[in-house]
């Protein structure tokens, strides 16, 4: 009888840790910084505020985009910054936002789908992105742009994460907190993927990057939506 009861006891010990692990919310990886991002970060604190800046903000793929010749004669600043998230752009609004900008064009989110984090924590993220700027610069116009497709076929192992089917969830989101803050979202896809709906592999470095001839392509897109 001794022995029923101890197995009994231990089952169900098993069975209550077991579901006591299933209730524990998932981990999510909201970490950012690092020596690159604090780099880039007291460099733009340097820079003076100009009138009616028209910001590019985003990660990598922003960073690299060398925006104030692609766009002559207007004050453009970049504050792409490699790596980036939404919680790194939100820990940083407020260098973005001291000059009051014209405008702010947003790409992030695709560093956020490659650590895994569920598309309903980067969207609550980015939702107090658009909270920040409606708050402290409510004249500024912002720009919800598209997360850009990838190549799959192209991707390496540390990219299995992204896929067009998680982009396209976390845009459909995106473009509904847009909507809903009064901001306009911009879908730049067309003018870059292919016919199968994978970014051309002539305009990318390794299916997630963009070779330097994208980007106008990326401008041509925000002229034709008239959000420049």
């Amino acid at each position: 009888m001794k022995k029923i009861l101890i197995i009994s006891l231990l089952l169900g010990s098993v069975l209550f840790s077991r579901e006591a692990l299933a209730q524990e919310p998932a981990k999510i990886d909201s970490s950012y910084g690092g020596g690159h991002y604090n780099m880039r970060l007291d460099f733009y604190r340097s820079m003076p505020n100009q009138k009616k800046e028209i910001v590019f903000l985003g990660n990598s793929i922003t960073e690299v985009g060398e925006w104030q010749e692609l766009i002559p004669g207007k004050p453009v600043v970049n504050r792409g910054i490699s790596g980036d998230v939404v919680w790194g752009v939100l820990a940083r609004l407020e260098e973005v936002l001291a000059s009051k900008p014209a405008k702010i064009f947003i790409a992030i989110g695709v560093n956020d789908i490659k650590r895994g984090v569920p598309t309903a924590a980067i969207a609550g993220a980015y939702r107090r992105i658009l909270q920040r700027v409606r708050q402290e610069s409510p004249k500024t116009k912002v720009y919800v742009q598209s997360v850009l497709p990838v190549n799959e076929g192209m991707l390496a192992a540390i990219y299995k994460n992204i896929t067009n089917a998680r982009i396209a969830e976390l845009n459909t989101q995106l473009q509904a907190l847009a909507k809903e803050y009064r901001y306009t979202y911009v879908n730049i896809h067309p003018a870059l993927v292919d016919s199968t709906g994978q970014l051309d592999k002539e305009l990318s470095t390794d299916g997630l990057h963009l070779k330097l001839v994208a980007y106008s392509k990326w401008v041509a897109q925000l002229k034709k939506e008239k959000a420049l």
